[in-house]
């Protein structure tokens, strides 16, 4: 589906499991028609798609029931424009760790991102918290993030652009990081767009869904 560079984009929302009614108010506030998406028909009548946050194992066990996974595996193939929020994230790296590092066997990613996403690796439900992150491409001053049983990005590969990084909460946290600059959270590679935190949960700043509209309307 071909898009006119001023028109209002179609975006769904992977309506499966997770943070749905707020990724679609965020989408309607940025300037796009925001739509849920539960079965291919309707993935085949959008210009864009977010993949929410919220339980990665469990939306890749749905994905298979409501046979979402083929389809939408095709359409990153063909160049969708996609973002993926927190679980989102999870799903669309390459290859996926557990939060001690080992494979993880309960997810099955769809490769459109050439990372490797650990699952849960800033900690569990009480770990939860938040920061405020400079995040290249958004303009307008830092953005807030909310971190909630968030993964990070081990690895990327030559094409993948790294966004932004947390800052480490303690010492451990640096001496850990391989490079000493603090954990990947946010990344790109073409029209592909995923972050650890939550932008959908902080009322008031859409920057990160309008970049990624303005992806989509580019596409």
């Amino acid at each position: 589906m071909e898009v006119v560079s001023n028109a209002q984009p179609v975006i769904g929302v992977l309506a499966l499991q997770g943070g749905v009614a707020e990724h679609l108010s965020a989408l309607e506030r940025s300037g796009a028609h925001a739509r849920p998406v539960r079965r291919p028909e309707e993935l085949d009548a959008v210009h864009g798609l977010v993949l929410p946050g919220g339980e990665s194992t469990a939306m890749t066990r749905l994905l298979t029931t409501f046979e979402m996974a083929e389809p939408l595996r095709c359409r990153l193939r063909s160049g969708m424009p996609v973002y993926g929020s927190c679980a989102g994230m999870v799903l669309l790296a390459t290859s996926v760790l557990d939060d001690d590092g080992s494979a993880s066997p309960a997810v099955s990613p769809f490769g459109a991102l050439d990372v490797v996403v650990r699952r849960n690796a800033f900690g569990r439900q009480t770990e939860s918290f938040e920061d405020d992150l400079d995040v290249a491409g958004i303009d307008g001053g830092p953005v807030h993030a909310v971190f909630i049983r968030a993964p990070w990005v081990d690895k990327v590969g030559a094409d993948v652009e790294v966004l932004a990084r947390s800052r480490p909460p303690t010492a451990a946290e640096v001496t850990a990081s391989e490079d000493g600059l603090g954990r990947i959270v946010a990344v790109r590679q073409g029209p592909v767009l995923a972050t650890s935190f939550h932008p959908e949960l902080v009322q008031g700043d859409e920057r990160v869904h309008r970049h990624f509209v303005e992806t989509v309307r580019a596409g």
